[in-house]
Parts: structure tokens; sequence; C-alpha cells
């Protein structure tokens, strides 16, 4: 039914190129081949004229203009609930703030926090067409697409279409109004995503000094990226939550209990473990960057945080 309707939405939108190629899909085919699944032809085959980046602007207007038409389309008559906040900055640097000054020297923390309290986008409607028009991955514009539509309750595009509350590329987190819905005590979407910028930003992007060491704003082992981003969401909230080092521990231990991580990117009891270390200590921080840091680094940081909570 999704390809039915996707399908009878293309052929109302009016692309900016020719419609037919020579050989292969159609661009009219293509728009709803990216609309039903997000995946693109890296070559633009069905786009002609001029060099590669005048048909990868061609295929740009076309493609993003079709998701947004269809967007529209699906989330016609519904809303998505109301941000309860009006300054998301300041609710940002709130919620990201400890794990800054956790994990960065004092002489670097005020330059990433600048960066990070400006780094978070809610994805409502009125910012919605914006954000597909402009972003610069067709993959990540489908996902936001889908955010958006599962915000609304409405229809996603595909069968396949993963339904998220928050994501990061680059230096930016989206994050769907349902962040404010979730009644998980121990998730937090705006930590766990700008957790991921640590690893996606280099250092001199945002006007830190660079060495041939310390190339990313933290230096995390590929395959515990998520990993650090759940173990630091959880920790976060723990802060949040707690008034003693004995409440800290409690709520540790209730986490372990019921850790709820269906992510199967991540060992849940991994995580669990290392919120649990994280808590014993008064370097928390540090504890679960050494634990997700690459090992010759992990080492130097255990050793360092094993040091603060003596």
């Amino acid at each position: 039914m999704v390809a039915i309707e996707e399908k009878s939405h293309v052929a109302a939108f009016k692309v900016a190129s020719p419609a037919v190629t020579a050989t292969g899909p159609t661009i009219e085919e293509e728009v709803e081949r990216y609309i039903r699944t997000g995946d693109t032809d890296p070559y633009l085959a069905a786009w002609s004229g001029g060099g590669f980046m005048e048909r990868a602007h061609r295929s740009h207007d076309d493609l993003r203009g079709g998701l947004v038409h269809a967007v529209k389309r699906l989330a016609e008559g519904r809303a998505h609930r109301p941000l309860p906040v009006d300054d998301t900055i300041a609710l940002t640097r709130r919620k990201v703030e400890p794990m800054v000054r956790g994990l960065f020297p004092k002489v670097e923390q005020d330059t990433v926090l600048a960066m990070l309290e400006r780094s978070v986008v809610f994805v409502t409607s009125a910012s919605i067409e914006p954000i597909l028009l402009e972003y610069g991955f067709d993959s990540s514009a489908w996902n936001l697409a889908n955010l958006h539509l599962a915000s609304l309750g409405a229809e996603l595009l595909g069968a396949d279409a993963p339904r998220l509350v928050g994501l990061s590329e680059e230096t930016t987190c989206f994050v769907s109004p349902e962040y404010f819905a979730d009644d998980d005590p121990f998730a937090d979407f705006i930590v766990h995503e700008a957790a991921h910028i640590f690893h996606n930003c280099k250092r001199e992007t945002v006007g830190l000094r660079e060495t041939r060491t310390r190339e990313w704003l933290l230096d995390i082992e590929y395959r515990k990226r998520e990993t650090f981003a759940y173990s630091c969401e959880a920790f976060a909230r723990i802060l949040e939550r707690s008034r003693s080092p004995a409440e800290r521990r409690r709520l540790a231990h209730e986490f372990a209990r019921e850790v709820r991580i269906s992510d199967d990117r991540v060992d849940a009891g991994e995580v669990a473990h290392i919120v649990q270390e994280a808590t014993a200590s008064r370097g928390g921080w540090k504890v679960i960057l050494g634990r997700c840091a690459p090992v010759a680094r992990a080492r130097s940081i255990s050793v360092r945080a094993v040091s603060a909570s003596r």
C-alpha cells in the first residue's frame, strides 16, 4: 500500500530534469525508490546533461522535493506534542555540561560547551521542510523524515524505516519532540547524541589545538561508540537524579537490574557494568572514556581515573 501511494505522489511531482533516460530507471522511478527506501544511485544515472555536479544539483532538487511532498501528504492533519521549553540552548547546556566538565580539561570546556549548546535541533512541523531540503546526506534526510513522521503518529515512508527519537551527524543532534515523552528514568537522547559528536568532530573544527595523536574531540574505539553513548546517557541521568554517592550507587544497581537496551550493537551487561564502575569512582566520566577508548589510551585514562578516586 505504501509503494502504491508513493507512486501516485511521484507521478504528481514535477521533476526539474528530463524524465526518461535511454537505459535504466527514470527520474520518477529514482525519486519513488528514494522515498520508499532512502536509497539513491551514487552515479545519478537517471539524470542527464552537464557534468556530475550539475546532475547532483538536479538530483538533489528532485529527490528532496519529492521527499518533502511525501512527508507533507503523510503528515496532513496531524500534530506532534508541543515543546515544553522555549530556550533549547539553555536546556542543552544543562544536559551536557556535567559530561563536558568530566571529560575535558578545564581550558577546553567552555569551547566544547559553546559548540554543543547550539548543536541540538528539534525536528518539528515548523523546521522539517528546511531540514529536508538543506541537510547534506540523502540517507540522513530520509531518516529525519521518518523521525518526524513517527513524532506525529503518521505512517512511515517504508517498511524498513527506523523509528528514531534522535540522530547525530557531525556536529548536529536532531531530536524529536517525543524526547519529552520518554518515561525511561535512565534515558536522555540529548546526552546520547551529544556523546556521538565527540568522535564525529575534529578538534580543529571548534578551534582546539590538534596534534598527531589528538585529531578528534575524543578518541573512542569504533566498536565502542554506542557503548560510550549509552553509558554517558545512563550516568548523566544518575547524576541528575541523585544527591549523594550512596544514592548514585543505588541508582546504578537499579539500572543494572532493569537495563532496557535493545540495541544489538551493544552489550547491555557491559553498559551496566561500566555505569556501576563509574558511579563508584570520583572520576566517573573518565572511567567511561577509559572503558571505551582504544586499548593504548584506555590504560592511560584508567590509571588517571583510579588516581582521582583515591
